[in-house]
């Protein structure tokens, strides 16, 4: 039975589509599927208060239902491979709110992440509320130089070639994709996950691993076996 009083929410998409590495969301990651990681994080931190997983896949909905997670079934057209997160998200806030739950704050998480642990979670639930933000994005420092090209030619994005920082002076982050936080409201009036009053929440860089090949896989796989996680 589902809580009624759930302030806090996390919503975790996992399709059965995913192509990199076929079936990953339930693929065994250390003893234990890679979905279980992050249901479990959510249901140990602090401050969130339901855990849910949007799927279209039934081996998916089982899995999640064994490790305690509420499973929202996601339509066929809403898990493609074009189909944003942001969409997803959506139908699983309805489905939740249809079923009486006022929800103040999503909190997003990814099954790619499976180096976050509960305390990052519960950190950044602390900075988005102190700052009194609309969204938040989980980011570890970055000091690369970045160019794109354009006509054959090459062109700075983030600093002037002939004054060049030293590294260490650059203040800059990239984007983890362990950990969204937002209010509905601004998901429902944009149509995304970020937006408004951004908070940033810091996090360590071994910590925000975002499982894309199989490569990352195997650093997931060693961090995770050596216990070196929690």
């Amino acid at each position: 039975m589902v809580n009624n009083n759930q302030k806090c929410v996390a919503i975790i998409p996992a399709r059965g589509g995913s192509k990199g590495i076929p079936r990953k969301n339930i693929r065994a990651l250390a003893g234990r599927p890679l979905l279980a990681w992050s249901i479990e994080d959510a249901q140990k931190a602090s401050g969130v208060d339901g855990v849910y997983v949007s799927t279209d896949d039934q081996e998916i909905a089982e899995t999640a239902l064994k490790h305690g997670a509420e499973v929202i079934r996601r339509p066929s057209e809403l898990a493609t491979d074009t189909s944003s997160s942001e969409s997803a998200l959506l139908h699983a806030l309805d489905r939740i709110e249809a079923g009486g739950v006022v929800v103040e704050s999503v909190v997003f998480l990814q099954a790619t992440s499976p180096l976050r642990e509960p305390k990052h979670i519960e950190e950044a639930l602390q900075i988005f509320k102190q700052a009194h933000a609309d969204s938040l994005v989980s980011v570890c420092p970055s000091h690369a130089f970045l160019w794109k090209e354009e006509d054959g030619c090459g062109i700075p994005m983030n600093y002037d070639p002939s004054r060049r920082p030293m590294r260490q002076a650059m203040r800059q982050y990239r984007e983890t994709g362990s950990i969204y936080i937002f209010r509905p409201q601004l998901l429902r009036a944009t149509g995304s996950r970020l937006g408004g009053r951004i908070a940033l929440y810091k996090m360590p860089e071994e910590c925000g691993l975002d499982i894309d090949s199989l490569e990352d896989w195997a650093i997931a796989e060693r961090v995770l076996s050596e216990g070196s996680r929690i």
